[in-house]
């Protein structure tokens, strides 16, 4: 007969707070060896898993079958489908490289202005949303820091201010899937829960533009360059706001980055900034590095070659071709068409073996773990459609292909062990009930609460490295506490994502993402974590204000 385990939430006897702070020795050992160890991220995830399933262990009682299960389930989806995304992201960007035609892109954003504050809102803010919006589970980070550097930006430069940048659109995330995964958890209205999430972070991204040039450039850096700021972020946020009010999330990142980078691009044909040699790096907080202490002015870095408008097209049309086979696999008639060479199974030993329990639930309910193999409906998937077709356009062979696909996937072998190991970490902290005594602990917050509810999700896209992830672990849980403290609980509810947002800089996948794609060292990485942490923190209490002013003061 199957042994079916009860989770509990109360560890040695002990009230709330105690086992509390007892589930967040693993996280905390975490933040330990990355930040003041500055270990490497692979074994920071890893010694973060281990330290998980002895807590589980000893603490929880979970018995080793359960919880070795749930590990290599959580393993598992972070090798398919999330490594499996930025597989073929990278592969379709070394497509670009090896066939000279990242040479035309760099010189075709050159050619629109040579300031590289203006580039870094192009590509991380804009164009990164947009990849965003199609793609999500990180690659805008891949796609958005490799471009960066490709234009002569330094590894850590870029990676701060794509982390930095992507957390104007991940609420909304890859057609609107968190944001559709936080309805389906909670039961919520798809369209009021779209227009709540797009209440909040409309405000973050009108400023955050502004925000990035001023922790990375400077304050002086950031007023020589204040209409492209205004442009970029005004356009953005208002799109954004309009959209998720008023036709709902699918679309929201893709037509705000489109609205953003058009202003941009119409912005600068009739204004430039006048001074393009201040050097970048100078009040970067942290970030700076010896390759940083490059000009503002890009001419260094173009190759001065002219290009016909057909080179140009031809050059970008990798990336075309990924727009287009993302939205493709975003379309619900097509994805029915691919899944049915989907299949799933039941997680053994794990599958409804753990009971969810009060006041988790409102009543007992069987924890299940089915593991779906979408293999030709994934996002990564279409990536890789994408990256064979812009192979065969480009002119590379079968062997010069192999090659590069045996190139990417060296370059990800540890920073596929650190997505494995958080998603490990985290699934087993679920499964064990560990996020349910951290849930817990926050709804102690009383009147409070509507600030710490952001914190909630940011701690869930620290752990899971996903917005959907974090809205899947705590968006029931956020409803339930809000029910019995009286709160709005789709006011609630999207606290948990907006706030994921701003977990997202700091989380490990994350970070191994930006640093396979940019070639970042490990002391660089720890560097990373520092700068993006004490941000992440801060703007995550930004949200818990909005919430409060929403909660006490305006109201939905």
């Amino acid at each position: 007969m199957t042994a079916v385990w009860p989770q509990p939430y109360y560890l040695f006897g002990q009230g709330i707070a105690v086992s509390a702070l007892i589930a967040m020795l693993p996280t905390l050992l975490l933040l330990f060896l990355l930040a003041v160890k500055r270990k490497p991220s692979w074994i920071a995830a890893l010694s973060g898993l281990i330290a998980t399933l002895v807590l589980v262990t000893i603490g929880y009682g979970m018995s080793p079958r359960h919880s070795l299960n749930a590990a290599a389930y959580g393993a598992c989806f972070g090798i398919f489908p999330i490594s499996w995304i930025v597989f073929s992201s990278l592969v379709l960007y070394e497509i670009s490289v090896r066939t000279g035609k990242f040479e035309i892109i760099k010189d075709s954003i050159g050619s629109i202005t040579s300031d590289r504050r203006i580039q870094a809102l192009l590509i991380a803010f804009a164009f990164g949303a947009f990849i965003e919006g199609c793609a999500g589970f990180g690659t805008p980070v891949a796609v958005a820091a490799a471009m960066m550097v490709g234009l002569g930006f330094s590894s850590l430069y870029a990676s701060s201010l794509c982390l930095l940048a992507n957390t104007a659109p991940v609420a909304f995330g890859s057609i609107g899937i968190p944001v559709i995964t936080l309805a389906g958890i909670t039961g919520l209205p798809l369209d009021r829960l779209s227009a709540v999430v797009g209440r909040l972070t409309a405000p973050i991204s009108l400023f955050l533009p502004a925000y990035i040039i001023l922790v990375t450039s400077g304050w002086a850096a950031t007023v020589e360059v204040w209409p492209a700021v205004l442009a970029c972020g005004a356009s953005f946020a208002i799109m954004q706001f309009c959209v998720s009010n008023y036709i709902g999330p699918q679309l929201t990142d893709i037509l705000s980055s489109i609205a953003a980078m058009g202003s941009l691009v119409i912005l600068l044909r009739f204004w430039q900034p006048t001074n393009k040699h201040q050097q970048i790096g100078d009040s970067a907080e942290g970030v700076e590095s010896p390759t940083d202490s490059m000009p503002l002015e890009a001419d260094a870095t173009l190759s001065g070659k002219s290009y016909t408008t057909a080179q140009i097209w031809a050059a970008w049309m990798p990336y075309a071709f990924l727009v287009i086979f993302v939205l493709a696999w975003g379309y619900q008639p097509f994805v029915a068409i691919l899944s049915r060479a989907s299949f799933s199974f039941a997680w053994p030993a794990l599958h409804n073996e753990i009971i969810r329990m009060a006041p988790i639930v409102q009543v007992p309910v069987q924890y299940g773990a089915i593991y779906n193999v979408n293999w030709l409906s994934a996002a990564g998937t279409s990536c890789m459609f994408a990256a064979i077709l812009a192979a065969v356009f480009s002119g590379m062979g079968p062997r010069a292909f192999a090659e590069v696909l045996l190139v990417v996937a060296r370059k990800l072998i540890r920073p596929t062990v650190t997505v494995a190991s958080m998603l490990a970490m985290a699934f087993v902290m679920n499964y064990s009930g560990a996020t349910g005594t951290l849930g817990l602990a926050f709804s102690t917050t009383g009147r409070l609460f509507p600030l710490f509810s952001p914190i909630m999700g940011w701690l869930g896209v620290f752990l899971t490295g996903s917005d959907t992830s974090s809205n899947a672990l705590f968006g029931n849980l956020q409803v339930v506490s809000a029910a019995r403290l009286g709160f709005d609980p789709v006011l609630i509810a999207s606290a948990n994502s907006v706030g994921g947002v701003m977990g997202k800089m700091i989380s490990l996948q994350t970070i191994a993402v930006a640093a396979a794609a940019t070639g970042m060292t490990i002391s660089e990485q720890s560097k990373l974590f520092r700068f993006t942490l004490r941000h992440s923190i801060f703007l995550a209490l930004v949200v818990g204000i909005e919430v409060m002013l929403y909660a006490y003061v305006f109201h939905l």
